[in-house]
């Protein structure tokens, strides 16, 4: 039962805290070897041409703000095309993005999903480069700019953007959880892009070469995560550039959350059978490592050792089998106390960060062993679902003091 107690807990460790320390040694030490780091092209001219995809569903309230807000962004006007796609839309969405004569609509009242309205917008691509964003985020001015300096390196296939979550005054357990999560996550991507290639990329902001685009089955969960990969899988890198971000408001609440969460779930469990070649670090040395250290253990095995770690820490406190363990016992006892306080304090609408991230971390795990049983089951769909968060990003302004 011991080894088995620590076994276990070195998987939980490494995955969300160990993985994190020596991704960030590996990167110091090659810094180290590495005579100089490499740079990319600055020359505004010299960017390649671009079309930036939004793909839109029902999102007559933000709509206006993100199409001002794409407009805005600074690239070379002869290089630049917008495509919005609407599909399904049943509000005025695609009356409003009609209104934009620089913008072109694609629309058909048929809802196949994401994938499928990105499909379609992708046989209007011409540029050499493609920029992905969600229609709720909004972006800083030079984001495009950031995005595509790195393609004057033909060893880099795509780019992402950082996801910022906007948390003002109002922030609660789903602002600061997801707020603190995405911190985390953006360090560990820097840290992955430094070493060798980001695992995976965010729906918010993504590039990629538009000749490396390999379409991926309509029933896709996770398109972004899986186009990526499978450009990774061809040998190119995968860049992170923290200074092109895109900023969104946080769930309306942890149950909102919740139900995006399972959603992404199930896509990991669909990715990695889809993607099980990737597994193998024979073929993929280094990106199998990232792969299975970054996002495999998160989506697999370490949310079902969670509560195995707790209950031998119990049982083991119980026969007393030294005080090493029974401190193991009462630190996991109070971080799952935390956990339920910020439970009743969500609901009770009271703010306290210390108890919203552990609370915020078991809706996450449990999210993932939701998502598990959804994808065997086969109840998750593919068609995409406009997520409720708190409020449009009207009158925000994008600077680091309103971000976690």
């Amino acid at each position: 039962m011991e080894y088995f107690f620590w076994f276990a807990l070195f998987i939980v460790f490494y995955t969300y805290v160990g993985y994190g320390i020596l991704l960030y040694l590996l990167v110091r030490v090659q810094r180290l070897v590495r005579k100089s780091r490499p740079t990319y092209v600055t020359e505004y001219e010299s960017l390649p041409s671009c079309t930036v995809i939004v793909a839109a569903y029902n999102e007559a309230s933000m709509i206006r703000q993100k199409i001002d807000n794409t407009l805005q962004l600074r690239y070379p006007a002869d290089k630049i095309r917008y495509i919005f796609v609407t599909d399904g839309s049943t509000d005025e969405t695609p009356a409003l993005v009609g209104e934009y004569p620089e913008i072109s609509l694609l629309h058909q009242s048929a809802r196949n999903g994401k994938i499928a309205a990105v499909h379609r917008a992708m046989r209007e691509v011409a540029t050499e480069v493609v920029v992905f964003t969600d229609a709720n985020t909004l972006l800083n001015t030079d984001a495009l700019i950031e995005l595509c300096k790195y393609y004057s390196d033909e060893k880099i296939g795509a780019v992402a953007g950082e996801k910022r979550i906007y948390a003002g005054a109002e922030a609660d357990a789903s602002a600061a959880g997801e707020g603190f999560y995405w911190k985390y996550e953006s360090a560990l991507k820097r840290w992955d892009s430094e070493l060798h290639t980001v695992v995976g990329t965010a729906g918010e902001l993504f590039s990629i070469r538009t000749n490396l685009y390999e379409s991926v089955p309509l029933d896709t969960i996770l398109d972004d995560f899986m186009i990526s990969m499978h450009i990774a899988g061809k040998g190119y890198l995968v860049k992170y550039e923290p200074l092109a971000f895109a900023t969104e408001m946080a769930s309306e609440n942890v149950k909102e959350e919740l139900k995006r969460k399972i959603r992404i779930a199930a896509g990991g469990i669909q990715s990695i059978v889809r993607l099980r070649r990737l597994l193998n670090p024979f073929a993929y040395p280094v990106l199998a490592f990232q792969y299975i250290s970054h996002r495999v253990l998160r989506w697999t095995l370490t949310p079902i050792l969670l509560p195995v770690v707790f209950v031998l820490a119990a049982l083991l406190h119980v026969y007393d089998a030294g005080i090493l363990y029974s401190g193991l016992f009462y630190g996991q006892l109070i971080f799952y106390g935390l956990a339920v306080l910020g439970f009743l304090l969500e609901r009770k609408a009271l703010k306290v960060k210390i108890a919203f991230i552990p609370y915020y971390f078991c809706v996450m795990n449990y999210a993932v062993l939701a998502g598990m049983l959804r994808y065997v089951r086969g109840g998750q769909s593919a068609v995409w679902e406009r997520s409720n968060r708190k409020q449009t990003l009207t009158a925000i302004t994008i600077d680091k003091r309103n971000m976690e």
